[in-house]
């Protein structure tokens, strides 16, 4: 197994995680939030979603995309289920964009971010974007402890 297959292995495991976490959320909790200012729990999943999408066109692009246009504005929340169907196309098309990718594009592309503080090494960018969705998984299941809801089993 070379690099770029443990990314995608990596992608893939928080993924299915994730999933496990999102469709158990019940119907009566898929807007609870813990305070105001807070994304509730399908903004988060639709925060996840859209933000690898837009971390896929950066990758693309070597940098930030800033005339993103997003493919989510305008959809209401209605399910984890319609958000996971919707983006599905989106995530293949990210999963076919780094099967394209050699070892050494992983240290030697530059993602230039720096008009919001980082440039990233590619293997660095792809990490932190698996990363970045386990951590909201990891606040939803906080979510759902405080809303008294039961929660997913994710330690399989």
């Amino acid at each position: 197994m070379n690099s770029i297959d443990l990314v995608i292995l990596n992608l893939n495991e928080v993924r299915r995680r994730s999933l496990k976490v999102w469709k158990s959320i019940p119907e009566e909790a898929y807007n609870w939030r813990p305070d105001i200012n807070a994304m509730s729990c399908l903004e988060m999943i639709r925060h996840v979603l859209e933000s690898e999408h837009y971390y896929h066109l950066a990758i693309k692009n070597q940098g930030s995309v800033p005339d993103f246009e997003s493919p989510f504005t305008n959809r209401p929340l209605i399910s984890p289920e319609e958000e996971v169907d919707f983006s599905q196309s989106l995530r293949d098309e990210f999963i076919k964009t780094i099967h394209t990718f050699s070892e050494n594009d992983l240290s030697n592309i530059q993602i230039d971010r720096s008009n919001v503080g980082y440039i990233r090494e590619l293997g660095d960018m792809l990490l932190r974007i698996a990363y970045h969705e386990s951590i909201h998984t990891g606040q939803l299941l906080d979510y759902l402890r405080s809303a008294g809801v039961e929660r997913a089993d994710i330690w399989d």
